[in-house]
């Protein structure tokens, strides 16, 4: 459904400047694909290139079989024709125009006619929850309703790529959550392939089928939210995904079916190693996988005893901080039973939950 391939956009020099370069991947039709990273990365300049509101330097994006961009064969589609819609950011609702005006104008320049148009419409505001507000003037919306009408605008024609340019950042948080759910069911019903940008990593895991996660103008890392968060193959996506700690380790011969480590606190059996591995390689575990052990089977391995540094009680969990030596680790448990500080636990890291990734370490907590 959608292809880019070698996309490079620079601003500055050829030689030197900042924006996106070499970044290639595919869409299939009907995923739902996020660009997620930092600010400054690259991601909404993908996406614009995408849109055709940036004129990369190098490569070629195809939509739905149709070569849009091509240095190398001089194509450059104009964004209207281009088989997009899009959702900025600001949602770029006109406050002079009606809600049913605001989201029929797409078909306006199409030269639809009126009839077609009111009945597109009203469908249209029926799915996004904006039912019998066609004639309501669009200042008297709330952020969330504008939200909505910025995204039925965009689904409207019937374009089938849907890119959405961090649509949600300025709703509250509680609005937010819900609109994501909101999205990502309207998605699916409707069938559309959508290109999400985003900085938001629990909003990428929690809406996406698929997540490159771009760092510096390029992709450091693409897969699956499940992937991407247990199984993260560098030191900067398990840093950028979810809490990790991370120490530098030394890779010691295999034991079984389990890759071990030299940490800072003792040897470390993992069953989680990227398929190539660098010259510097860290080990992350997840403070929520540590486990709280209460006995030492013989049969348990990376079982270490920890001394509680920091106690935080937070309702349904407690965050610990526990020394290993000269090593600190994060910790993260239900509160049925709460430790404090200057107790001495016994605490498991999971082999399966131990990830060896490529890339330097931070050590502690």
């Amino acid at each position: 459904m959608l292809r880019v391939a070698n996309l490079t956009k620079l601003y500055g020099t050829a030689s030197g400047g900042f924006g996106v370069r070499d970044v290639s991947f595919s869409v299939r039709a009907g995923e739902f694909f996020t660009l997620l990273g930092p600010s400054g990365c690259g991601k909404t300049t993908t996406l614009r290139s995408i849109a055709g509101l940036e004129e990369p330097s190098e490569g070629e994006i195809e939509i739905n079989g149709e070569l849009v961009y091509s240095r190398g064969h001089g194509v450059l589609v104009p964004t209207e024709r281009r088989q997009i819609s899009m959702v900025f950011q600001s949602y770029a609702v006109w406050p002079h125009l009606t809600v049913g005006q605001n989201v029929g104008f797409p078909l306006e320049v199409q030269k639809m006619p009126a009839a077609e148009i009111r009945a597109r419409v009203e469908a249209t505001l029926a799915m996004v929850g904006l039912a019998g507000l066609a004639d309501r003037p669009a200042p008297f919306l709330s952020g969330g309703q504008q939200q909505r009408v910025a995204l039925a605008r965009a689904i409207v024609k019937g374009a089938p790529v849907l890119l959405l340019d961090e649509p949600l950042s300025n709703l509250d948080a509680k609005l937010r959550e819900d609109m994501r759910a909101e999205l990502r069911d309207l998605q699916r019903r409707i069938g559309t392939t959508a290109v999400y940008v985003t900085h938001d990593q629990e909003e990428a895991l929690a809406m996406s089928d698929r997540v490159a996660v771009m760092n510096a103008g390029g992709i450091v890392e693409l897969g699956t939210p499940q992937a991407l968060y247990f199984a993260p193959q560098t030191a900067f996506t398990a840093r950028f995904i979810g809490q990790a700690d991370l120490w530098p380790c030394r890779l010691l011969p295999k034991r079984g079916d389990a890759v071990v480590v030299e940490a800072p606190w003792g040897h470390v059996h993992s069953r989680c190693v990227p398929a190539a591995l660098g010259d510097s390689v860290a080990l992350m575990v997840r403070p929520e996988h540590v486990e709280i052990v209460h006995a030492d089977p013989p049969s348990l391995t990376n079982v270490f005893t920890a001394v509680v540094a920091k106690t935080v009680f937070a309702g349904k969990l407690v965050e610990y901080v526990v020394r290993l030596g000269e090593s600190s680790i994060r910790v993260q448990c239900t509160s049925l039973r709460i430790w404090e500080p200057g107790n001495e636990i016994r605490i498991r890291l999971p082999p399966e939950r131990c990830v060896i990734v490529n890339g330097d370490a931070v050590a502690g907590a």
